[in-house]
């Protein structure tokens, strides 16, 4: 069914009437004697019909034409309903000092953990179509990269421009979970996750990253949490520079009512990305956007051949 974008624009179909109306009548300069319009173009040899064909038909035409062009007719066009979820993620990514550590895979050479993170988590948003998700990067400091969005392209292109030390190197685990939540709480989504991912052990910051679960928990915000490194101080084990404190991001899964995961590897951080688009899984039809397409062009290429065609005629009475 066509509609118009603009319909106040058809008040101006009477405009011309108007003008012709309430404007006084043209004065003859001079001594020259006025004929009229008719009278002349009988002197000039037109034919009675094309006269009031130029002087009415053409004319009329292409002011309506233009009327209805400026009204902007326009038809709705069918849509497929968008996918959504109803549901907010957000990833919090570990950018501190220690994921310039070059000890994984990708592409069968040895890479910095950041590069594999870059790699995985860039994937595993392009194909969370639906949601609305947030990047959080931090170090000593916190921020987003990205808000809420359902631009997942956009989210994956910060991912894969995120720079090492941009926000300190030191691995605030609580300020990163606490500014998600503040975020967070804001929206009225049914479903909100934090996919947390860190290579270290908290040492930023004056909150307890089990007091930010817990608000996590108050809030009905789940989390997920990713260890990341080969390294793990829960082991017991001497641990090098670049250890990842696996009992602190448990407990935050745990007390949260999230899940937990432990990456050594390149392939171990791709099932667990695999894994939770298993478990975030609740994608539905959304409402049908409208679009419409324009009819204007129309119309309006009707007006520019009539006034194509009046101007051509002048120019061969002149």
């Amino acid at each position: 069914m066509i509609s118009l974008a603009s319909p106040w624009a058809l008040l101006l179909f009477p405009l011309p009437l108007l003008v012709m109306r309430l404007l006084p009548p043209v004065r003859a300069l001079g001594n020259a004697l006025v004929v009229p319009g008719t009278v002349s173009r009988r002197l000039a040899g037109d034919e009675t019909g094309r006269s009031l064909l130029r002087l009415w038909a053409v004319p009329t035409l292409l002011w309506v034409s233009l009327v209805v062009g400026l009204a902007g007719p326009r038809v709705v066009v069918p849509s497929l309903a968008a996918p959504v979820s109803g549901r907010e993620i957000v990833l919090a990514i570990d950018l501190s000092g220690s994921m310039v550590t070059p000890d994984f895979e990708l592409n069968g050479a040895k890479a910095p953990r950041v590069d594999v993170v870059k790699e995985v988590a860039s994937s595993f948003v392009r194909g969370r179509k639906g949601d609305r998700l947030a990047l959080v990067l931090f170090g000593s400091d916190a921020y987003f990269a990205t808000p809420q969005t359902y631009d997942v392209e956009a989210v994956a292109s910060a991912i894969e421009e995120a720079v090492i030390g941009i926000s300190g190197r030191a691995t605030g685990i609580s300020g990163a979970l606490g500014l998600a939540l503040r975020r967070l709480d804001e929206t009225e989504a049914r479903s909100k996750v934090v996919i947390l991912l860190s290579d270290g052990v908290n040492n930023s910051g004056a909150v307890r990253p089990r007091d930010a679960a817990q608000l996590a928990a108050e809030l009905g915000v789940r989390v997920h949490t990713i260890a990341l490194g080969p390294d793990d101080y829960a082991e017991g084990t001497r641990v090098q520079q670049g250890g990842v404190d696996t009992q602190t991001l448990r407990a935050i899964a745990r007390i949260s009512g999230g899940e937990s995961f432990r990456v050594k590897t390149t392939e171990d951080l791709r099932r667990v990305a695999e894994e939770i688009d298993r478990l975030e899984t609740d994608a539905r039809d959304g409402p049908a956007a409208e679009h419409y397409r324009d009819l204007w062009v129309w119309p309006g290429l009707l007006a520019f051949v009539l006034a194509l065609v009046l101007l051509l005629d002048r120019r061969r009475v002149a």
